[in-house]
């Protein structure tokens, strides 16, 4: 071995041995000929201390050291003198007397300094190009550390509860599961193609029928959609099945699942059962089928008030069979001036349609103070103060519009709110459990229905007489994991019966001979005997996003997309040769100007 020990290990009680270390220096400081070097592997740092006492060669060859350059050091481990100790190490009561040095490799000039704090990194464009540099950071080390360790926490709970890893097909067949495939072509087959999955759910439920009872896996899913800071067009997932279960069973694994992480990550623990909402309360109190629940900020509906007001703008919105709701911010008239709702107005104009923003500033009494208030008489006031919980000093924020809209814009209000007033309590998590959601979502454009989750969604058993006549009106047997404000994982409990899943079909416009030619194989293995089955994939990739508190998957994942699907250190995706697109019966033509 190149070293005896790793630069976080040394402490008092290697004082007084010798040992080897290798890394990479982090540090360099010339005190009067002394000179003195940080260490740096992935385990941490230590200090080492080349005196002039050891000779001029070896003094030489340390004032020659740079920034990044990787050193194999041989000394002896001594206490540091008494007031230069680092508390904030580990190894920071010692250090390693040099004895021999030897330079490993030279590096050039970092563009992004493993040494440099967080906030002084340079641009994320930068660090993306150069993430072999990137990754070397204390901050990005620890991140990678937390993900190895969710993982195996996660193998290891499944495990232990019976469940088996099998892998599933990276290449398989293109089946529409909501966004698009990532196609590669057969060389074998001229003209057809293979469809990266988007998630297993396929090839799990077939498992299920095959009477593997308990399937898990850590998989690789491909989307090719729209990307922001928690996307990705490849990404991990924790995928399982379940056989002979109901909805509540899948929920109490995931639940123990929550609690050991919680507690083995963070040191934090849950309470279980996880509080569970359904998908309407969700959207009629915070607007938002993933709403974070860490603060308030509710939302109340006051169309009845609103239509008997003299206040056009309501008036018309409650008439059109539209909605006046808003939320209560506590103490807002302090924070925000007129300046300051102008500029929420803008938001929710700009990014989610609303037509403007209404707002009154509450006084003593429930008296409600706004350039719109002359429309509204005292006692309704109060009335309107009191329907939002109101107390002297809130900001009253409404929308009028039609409801799926309101939900949009509250939402996101809630949302820059408690950003901007900083009422996200630091370092708590909130973990809770959306259920019942809408079996079915009309599309506009298509004028068709769509399934809100995937077309093997089970409708709750008294929905299903609603199938035909009532599609709107149907629930589904979906649960989403919410985490903190986000959807950190989300399952159902599938269709086992071929004809439930055939009537299901009919209701997405998919007739029996399209629903063989797409689902031909999973149909036919329904109909040999399938177990009542359900699961659920958690999203690996946000729950460390979401533990280790980043702001975004691509400081989770080691090597990641840009936002327009781009690897910026290997120039993925790029050309190829064209003997390679004959090989493949492929001709690539001129993209079209927009």
């Amino acid at each position: 071995m190149l070293r005896t020990h790793t630069c976080g290990e040394l402490t008092e009680q290697h004082v007084g041995t010798q040992c080897t270390l290798c890394g990479w220096v982090d540090t360099l400081r010339d005190h009067g000929g002394t000179v003195f070097f940080d260490l740096r592997d992935r385990y941490g740092k230590t200090q080492v201390v080349v005196s002039p006492e050891q000779g001029q060669e070896l003094l030489q060859t340390a004032q020659g050291l740079r920034a990044e350059y990787v050193v194999r050091v041989t000394g002896q481990v001594a206490r540091r003198p008494p007031g230069t100790e680092n508390p904030k190490l580990p190894t920071g009561q010692v250090e390693l007397r040099a004895t021999a040095l030897e330079l490993l490799n030279r590096s050039l000039p970092p563009p992004v300094s493993p040494a440099e704090k967080d906030k002084d990194l340079p641009s994320e464009e930068v660090r993306l190009r150069h993430r072999y540099l990137d990754l070397r950071r204390p901050s990005m080390q620890r991140v990678l550390q937390l993900r190895h360790r969710m993982t195996k926490l996660m193998r290891d709970h499944f495990d232990e509860l019976g469940f088996l890893e099998i892998e599933t097909p990276m290449l398989g067949r293109s089946t529409p599961e909501g966004a698009r495939d990532y196609l590669v072509p057969s060389r074998v087959h001229p003209g057809k193609f293979y469809a990266l999955p988007q998630s297993p759910q396929l090839y799990k439920q077939i498992l299920m029928i095959a009477g593997y009872d308990r399937y898990v896996q850590v998989a690789r899913c491909f989307r090719d959609e729209d990307l922001r800071a928690d996307r990705q067009p490849e990404f991990t997932q924790l995928d399982l099945e379940m056989s002979f279960v109901e909805m509540d069973d899948v929920l109490a694994v995931i639940d123990s699942l929550v609690a050991r992480l919680a507690r083995e990550l963070l040191a934090l623990e849950v309470p279980l059962p996880l509080p569970r909402m359904t998908y309407d309360e969700a959207m009629r109190r915070y607007g938002d089928d993933a709403p974070d629940l860490r603060y308030g900020l509710e939302i109340h509906d006051i169309s009845d008030l609103a239509a008997e007001s003299q206040f056009r703008v309501f008036r018309q919105a409650v008439e059109a069979g539209g909605r006046v709701r808003g939320i209560c911010v506590p103490q807002g008239t302090r924070h925000y001036s007129r300046k300051g709702i102008d500029e929420l107005t803008l938001f929710v104009q700009q990014d989610f349609g609303a037509k403007g923003l209404a707002w009154f500033r509450v006084e003593e009494g429930g008296k409600l103070n706004s350039p719109i208030a002359k429309n509204f008489d005292e006692a309704l006031q109060q009335r309107i103060a009191q329907a939002l919980e109101a107390e002297a000093g809130d900001l009253l924020l409404l929308v009028a519009d039609q409801y799926e809209l309101t939900c949009r814009a509250l939402a996101g209000l809630r949302r820059r709110v408690a950003q901007q007033l900083k009422l996200v309590p630091e370092g708590r998590m909130h973990f809770a459990w959306v259920v019942e959601f809408p079996m079915f979502e009309w599309d506009e454009e298509l004028g068709r229905w769509q399934a809100k989750h995937h077309p093997f969604t089970a409708p709750r058993p008294q929905d299903v007489e609603y199938l035909e006549s009532d599609p709107g009106r149907c629930r589904a047997l979906a649960y989403d994991l919410v985490i903190n404000g986000s959807e950190a994982g989300g399952g159902t409990i599938r269709i086992h019966d071929p004809e439930l899943q055939q009537r299901v079909f009919r209701v997405l416009g998919i007739d029996e001979q399209q629903a063989e030619e797409r689902f031909g194989f999973l149909l036919e293995a329904l109909r040999y005997g399938a177990p009542p089955h359900g699961g659920i994939a958690l999203g690996l990739d946000r729950w460390v996003m979401l533990f280790a508190g980043c702001e975004s998957i691509r400081d989770v994942i080691a090597f990641p997309k840009t936002q327009r699907a781009m690897d910026l250190m290997t120039g993925a995706p790029g050309p190829v040769d064209p003997e390679q697109l004959q090989e493949l019966h492929i001709r690539v033509t001129a993209p079209q100007r927009q």
